[in-house]
């Protein structure tokens, strides 16, 4: 059987970061691949990859149209490497071409690091850290006094907005930690969760409960801005605002106010209209904020298992069996 050909479309370092020897071996036996960095589809781009059964891609590949994908009738199949797919490809192309992405290795790896500001926060480790910069033991005797300004996430209520991959990796992850959610999501909360810890609730009932959010929703045209400076004002004074999503959930000029006031803190791994935060944003050094740089579902572990991942439905494709993770157009409307 003669073996498909598969175009690579990525730059030579981030190709590096999610195919080491092990995976090109594997791809290899699969296929004749070749990479191609062409960061746009020029016509010699395009010669290049006349004759390609598929591509796999990634988040520096070109935006792929339907009037490019003309010039390659041969292309059937496209594996990216990631979970975001609707600004890599024209709408109609899903229905055209087989599309997959591979986002369930980024689950377990975002829902730590959010895990992992739940705790920062409840303890309230920055504001000690930061105590013990300032060349005072004040902070020691403040502790030994009142106990310190830190609580615990042991059998608190946590809000969370989103339950999908990542929402539910987190209860997951912290079910030894007997926490109560309580949860917005409009689609998941028409199905009963299977969860005994969870209970559903209104975006309003939702924030003028929570002192610890979670964001873990898709960023959709429904979602833009879903905190805005309203609904940040429902939180409880002190309450903290974690961000492992998309930036664009919330707007980040209310939120750096309320951060700026001392209303509210946050940790946040995005920032939108902004990404990188500009060197002078506030967040960067406001007392209650800790920032991050989107390294969320990151990792090189991570993409070594999206790289399989992205193997194992290309292999699915040509064998003729159904893929796993196909995106269809049904869905585009409740993804990122």
């Amino acid at each position: 059987m003669t073996k498909p050909t598969i175009a690579v479309l990525s730059g030579e370092e981030l190709f590096d970061s999610f195919f080491d020897e092990a995976r090109r071996k594997r791809l290899s036996r699969l296929a004749r691949w070749t990479l191609h960095t062409h960061p746009r589809l020029n016509p010699a781009a395009l010669a290049s990859l006349e004759g390609s059964d598929g591509f796999i891609t990634t988040w520096d590949s070109p935006f792929l149209t339907v009037k490019a994908m003309e010039h390659l009738p041969s292309v059937r199949v496209i594996a990216h490497c990631g979970g975001e797919v609707k600004k890599r490809f024209e709408s109609s192309l899903f229905r055209k071409l087989t599309i997959v992405n591979t986002p369930r290795p980024m689950a377990i790896p975002t829902a730590e690091l959010g895990a992992a500001f739940l705790l920062y926060a409840a303890r309230d480790i920055d504001h000690y850290r930061a105590a013990l910069r300032t060349g005072s033991n004040r902070v020691y005797k403040e502790a030994h006094i009142t106990g310190g300004t830190g609580g615990f996430l042991f059998g608190r209520e946590v809000g969370m907005i989103g339950f999908g991959r990542i929402g539910q990796a987190i209860v997951q992850l912290l079910r030894g930690f007997d926490i109560r959610w309580r949860v917005y999501d409009p689609y998941a909360s028409k199905m009963p969760s299977r969860e005994p810890h969870v209970q559903f609730d209104s975006l309003s009932g939702l924030l003028k409960r929570s002192s610890m959010l979670v964001v873990a929703a898709a960023a959709t045209a429904k979602t833009l801005h879903l905190l805005n400076r309203d609904r940040l004002a429902m939180l409880q004074d002190g309450a903290v605002v974690i961000n492992i999503a998309r930036g664009s959930l919330i707007d980040l000029g209310a939120l750096t106010d309320e951060v700026r006031k001392g209303r509210l803190r946050c940790a946040l791994d995005v920032s939108d209209p902004e990404e990188p935060l500009p060197l002078n944003h506030p967040l960067r050094k406001l007392p209650g904020a800790i920032v991050t740089p989107h390294i969320g579902g990151g990792g090189r572990r991570t993409r070594l298992e999206m790289a399989e991942v992205a193997i194992d439905e290309l292999e699915r494709f040509f064998r003729g069996e159904p893929v796993q993770n196909r995106v269809t157009t049904q869905m585009l409307s409740r993804m990122t």
